[in-house]
C-alpha cells in the first residue's frame, strides 16, 4: 500500500502544485483559456484557492516523508475531495459544464484518503 500511496498522492500533488502555482502567478487573461470560470471568481479568491492547492499538495507529501503529523496527509486529501465538490458545483452552474477532470480528481483524492489511512 505504501508504494500505491506514493504513486497516487505524488501524481495528485504534482497536479495541484502546478494548478495552484498557475492561479497564484498568472493573470486572469492568461488563465482564461484553461479555466473558463476565472471571471466568475474575485481575484483574491482565485489567488487564495491557488495557495490552498499548493499547501494541500505539500500536505500530501511532507508529513509522510518526515513522519511528523502523518494525519495531515489524510486531511489534505479530504480537503481535495471537498475542493473538487465545490469545483463541480462551480462548473455546473456556469457555462462550461465540463466536469470530467473534476470527477477524476475527486476519485483520485478519495483513493488517496483510503491509502493514507491504511497501515
Amino acid at each position: 500500500m505504501n508504494i500505491a500511496y506514493w504513486i497516487v498522492a505524488g501524481l495528485l500533488a504534482l497536479f495541484y502544485f502546478y494548478a495552484g502555482t498557475l492561479k497564484v502567478i498568472r493573470s486572469r487573461d492568461q488563465l482564461r483559456p484553461m479555466m473558463a470560470w476565472v471571471d466568475r471568481v474575485p481575484l483574491p479568491a482565485l489567488r487564495a484557492l491557488g495557495a490552498v492547492e499548493i499547501l494541500g499538495a505539500t500536505g500530501l507529501m511532507l508529513p509522510p516523508l518526515t513522519g511528523a503529523a502523518p494525519w495531515l496527509a489524510s486531511a489534505a486529501a479530504i480537503g481535495f475531495v471537498l475542493l473538487q465538490a465545490g469545483a463541480i458545483a462551480v462548473h455546473l452552474t456556469g457555462e462550461d459544464r465540463q466536469i470530467t477532470l473534476n470527477v477524476g480528481l475527486t476519485a483520485t483524492a478519495a483513493v488517496t484518503v483510503w491509502l493514507a489511512t491504511r497501515p
